[in-house]
This record gives structure tokens, sequence and C-alpha cells, in this order.
């Protein structure tokens, strides 16, 4: 990544690699989706389109964890190659995006074109307390989502110090859980709270949006129950969950994420 290449303490170096040797990978580790992820991958699209058309030959799902810097030429030409988007809403605040060396416009513009395209979306935002968690900012960051749609997934986690980055005092879960109650005041029907397990409530979890029956239990990463049925709906009311779900939860594969270059793997 980014990162690796330009800080000596970082840590992984970066690995030579070809598409194909990515996609083996994640076959032996018995992965089933894909991510480009981490440097920003709308610069490297022709690369993460190489990947993935190799990936889907080989059955698996495909997906970006983004900025959502996008142009309408870039995301056509990923379009047919990519199931699932995650964007990082830093934001919604033009000046914060401008103090990050960006623009507030064109996250909102992908965020719409995603949505329109039929890419499966989620939102993420970084609660960083006196930056972007006043109640004013997050009633129109939520209140946009909502207008896109009311069923996006919006996750809001929690800030710690950590790297460079210093200043600031780290979310608390009362933020987080403040934070929520404005989304659902603005209609969102999926908030998640996280990096703080345990300490967020129920918002770790996923219920129906209609009668509110628990369908998936989390704790942090690991997935303690999941009721969602074979065909992608609630056991209790039958509304159908909006999501890529599979046919049914097959077990938590791993304790802690695959390092490249090495051949660790911890099933759980």
């Amino acid at each position: 990544t980014s990162q690796a290449l330009r800080d000596p303490a970082a840590v992984a170096p970066p690995v030579d690699t070809q598409p194909a040797d990515i996609v083996r990978d994640a076959r032996r580790l018995r992965a089933r989706v894909v991510v480009s992820t981490y440097n920003e991958p709308l610069i490297t699209s022709e690369w993460a389109v190489a990947i993935f058309k190799e990936a889907r030959a080989a059955g698996l799902l495909t997906a970006y964890v983004s900025n959502g810097n996008g142009t309408p030429r870039v995301l056509d030409y990923i379009r047919p190659w990519v199931d699932l988007y995650k964007v990082d809403l830093k934001s919604f605040d033009d000046r914060h995006y401008r103090q990050l060396g960006g623009r507030i416009e064109p996250i909102l513009f992908t965020v719409r074109r995603l949505h329109e395209m039929g890419v499966w979306l989620e939102l993420v935002t970084l609660l960083i307390p006196g930056f972007n968690d006043s109640e004013e900012e997050l009633e129109r960051l939520t209140g946009f989502v909502a207008s896109v749609s009311p069923l996006i997934p919006w996750h809001v986690t929690a800030f710690h110090k950590d790297y460079r980055m210093s200043d600031p005092e780290n979310t608390t879960p009362e933020m987080l859980m403040r934070a929520a109650e404005i989304g659902r005041a603005n209609g969102l029907q999926y908030i998640y709270a996280g990096n703080l397990p345990g300490q967020v409530g129920d918002l770790e979890d996923t219920r129906c949006h209609s009668c509110r029956a628990l369908l998936v239990e989390r704790f942090g990463y690991f997935i303690r129950s999941y009721r969602i049925t074979a065909d992608g709906t609630c056991p209790h009311c039958r509304t159908s969950i909006p999501g890529r779900w599979g046919r049914a939860f097959e077990g938590q594969l791993t304790a802690f994420p695959f390092v490249p270059g090495t051949r660790r793997l911890r099933v759980i």
C-alpha cells in the first residue's frame, strides 16, 4: 500500500504478485470475497479489474473499500466487475474534506451513482471528536444517506489515537450511540457502531427493519448467531433483508487478517 512504500516502520512490506496468485491464495484460505482496499483502489482500477476477472472466474465475489472520490468514467469501468462497495464518508462538511485534500461533492456523486447502478453499498464514518461529531453535521450526513435510501447500512466507528494522529480524544461508546440516535431519527434502518465490541448495545447486530427481530448477532468481527433464511428474508415476518447473503452461515474462518507472503491461517 502507499503507507508501506513510504514508511520503513510499516507492518508489512509490499509483495510482488500477480492476479492469479491473489486468487489462488483466496481460494486456499477459503475466502468468499476479494477486496481492493487500504491504498485507494480507484487510482489502480485497471489492476483491481484484472484481479476481479480472475476472482469471478473462480466463483468469488469482489469488493472495493474506497474514499469514494470517483468519476463517472471509472465507476462505469469497474461496474461489471464489482459486487460490493464500501465508501468512507469522512465528513459532511466541504471544509473538512479540503483539509484532507479533497472535496465532498465527488463523494456524494459516487454514493448516489453506486446506488443507482445497483452495486451493494455500505457507508462508514469514523467519528473523530472535534472534527466530524457535531450534531448538526451528523444530522446533515444521515439525512443525505436516507435521501439516497434509508436501507443503506451506515457504520459509525470509533476513532482511537494511533500512529501520527494523537491529538483528538478517543471516541466513546456514548458518542457512537448518540450518532446512531441521530441516524435513526432521520430514518436510517441499518445502523452499526464499530471498534468498541460489547460496549454499544445492539448496534453490532442486524435486525429486521420491519419487525425488529434479531437476525445476526455479533461481537466485534465474530458472528454469534445467524438467522437470515436461505432466500435472504426474516424468518419471523418474511421481509426481504437488503444485502448480499449466503444461503447459510458456513462458520468463521480466521481470527486474524491474512498477511500476504505468509502461510498462516488459524481456523476457528
